[in-house]
């Protein structure tokens, strides 16, 4: 939950990086919690519209800036430009490509985008 809580606390950040981590973790508890509150829509037969629950679309409302600011971040920390985001505009293909920069491992050391953030959690353990 940590992580999850990191990307709230900068949700606007659209600058820096995100590791792998950071962004897996954050997509992780972003699926559990949009299943609970599809399963409570449901249970509680709050729907907006056909299939749509009301909790769930006000917390995928909620959590929209967030996403797109780890998103970029991440991006970021493989060293590509935000720009690369626009790829999911080309169905499955881009989709695809987007899903395997997210895979990837962080650029290793300072890039344009910053400091790896791996060795600057890895200094605040040892502290």
């Amino acid at each position: 939950m940590d992580w999850y809580f990191k990307v709230l606390r900068n949700y606007v950040g659209f600058r820096g990086r995100a590791r792998r981590k950071e962004y897996w973790m954050f997509i992780l508890v972003n699926l559990v919690l949009t299943g609970v509150l599809s399963i409570l829509d449901k249970m509680l037969g709050l729907k907006i519209a056909a299939d749509e629950g009301m909790l769930t679309t006000i917390y995928g409302l909620l959590i929209m800036l967030p996403s797109w600011a780890v998103q970029f971040r991440r991006l970021h920390d493989t060293d590509r430009s935000a720009w690369w985001l626009l790829l999911v505009l080309i169905p499955i293909i881009g989709w695809i490509v987007i899903l395997i920069f997210n895979c990837q491992n962080g650029t290793p050391g300072e890039n344009r985008f910053g400091s790896d953030p791996k060795l600057m959690d890895a200094r605040l353990v040892s502290d």
